[in-house]
């Protein structure tokens, strides 16, 4: 977009997901044509992307989807839940999460999808056997394996490399046996390396998130109830430092993929005492919710010596 330093800042009042934050990127001016060209680097199959525009609480936004191959949008693109070599079959995703209102196919705990959700309209099913998965190495690989910047690469593989720490705390792993579903692995990484393009693209180096507004509640998953904040994004918003606000919002707006963007790559909780704003960016979540926007807004600001 141009060669001088830029600062990004995140406004988390209603929450974060990753494809939020592609969708937000997009719309402050990164390159679609670009992000395109680059995620065909990506040595993997099967997915297509769809940018779009949407109108939320009467604010156009840019909507980001990652489509995956029609054999596999059965599966839970989010990433499901990630667990170690000795996963038991029954423990694969059983879906019909209470998903995020936003990031409509990045959540990567225990599910259960509430379909509608998405739109994708995929029944309930279990699928665990006969599918592959894929480690923090394997996910390793494939950025390397790109034509992503070095910069680009290094912020996906941090990105990851934080989420899979997190999960692998939650469920007494390491982070080198912690595994991603194959179907939702695909879907994740594009959201991440598409955050990492499009932010190389827009010459970010500086990052500021003061807060991430949370929504309240339980999500029902194959484990039963479980708390909002799920427990990968405690332990990313521990790891990080992240401060949390509540929101009057009954369901999660923060999916840990979002907290994972912010654990790895923010630079600041602390707003610049001046800056002057180049363009302003608003990322479509995919359900609405009452008590907040429902928009990822992201500031390109130029921060005044």
């Amino acid at each position: 977009m141009s060669n001088h330093h830029h600062t990004l800042i995140i406004d988390g009042t209603s929450g974060i997901s990753g494809d939020m934050t592609v969708a937000a990127l997009l719309d402050l001016g990164a390159s679609e044509k670009h992000l395109r060209e680059q995620l065909a680097t990506l040595p993997v199959d099967g997915f297509e992307i769809a940018v779009t525009r949407a109108n939320k609480h009467g604010i156009d936004a840019c909507d980001f989807d990652v489509q995956l191959a029609e054999e596999l949008e059965n599966h839970d693109h989010d990433m499901a839940w990630l667990y170690g070599n000795e996963a038991p079959a029954e423990h694969t995703h059983e879906h019909e999460h209470h998903h995020h209102d936003h990031g409509g196919h990045e959540h990567e705990h225990c599910h259960e999808h509430d379909h509608e959700a998405h739109g994708h309209g995929h029944e309930g099913h279990h699928h665990a056997r006969g599918h592959h998965h894929r480690s923090l190495a394997d996910v390793t690989a494939i950025i390397d394996g790109s034509q992503l910047s070095d910069g680009a690469k290094r912020r996906a593989i941090a990105i990851f490399t934080a989420l899979a720490a997190a999960e692998a705390k939650a469920h007494g792993k390491t982070p080198e046996t912690v595994m991603f579903h194959e179907v939702g692995a695909v879907d994740s990484i594009v959201d991440v390396c598409s955050v990492a393009v499009c932010l190389d693209d827009l010459g970010i180096e500086d990052i500021v998130v003061e807060s991430l507004s949370e929504g309240h509640g339980t999500i029902r998953c194959a484990h039963g109830l479980m708390p909002i904040p799920v427990p990968a994004v405690v332990n990313l918003c521990q790891a990080g430092n992240i401060a949390l606000t509540p929101a009057p919002v009954a369901g999660e707006l923060v999916t840990p993929t979002g907290a994972a963007i912010v654990a790895a790559l923010r630079t600041s909780e602390h707003l610049p005492a001046r800056y002057r704003i180049e363009a302003v960016g608003y990322g479509a979540g995919k359900r609405p919710y009452e008590g907040c926007s429902g928009t990822l807004r992201c500031l390109l600001v130029h921060v005044d010596a």
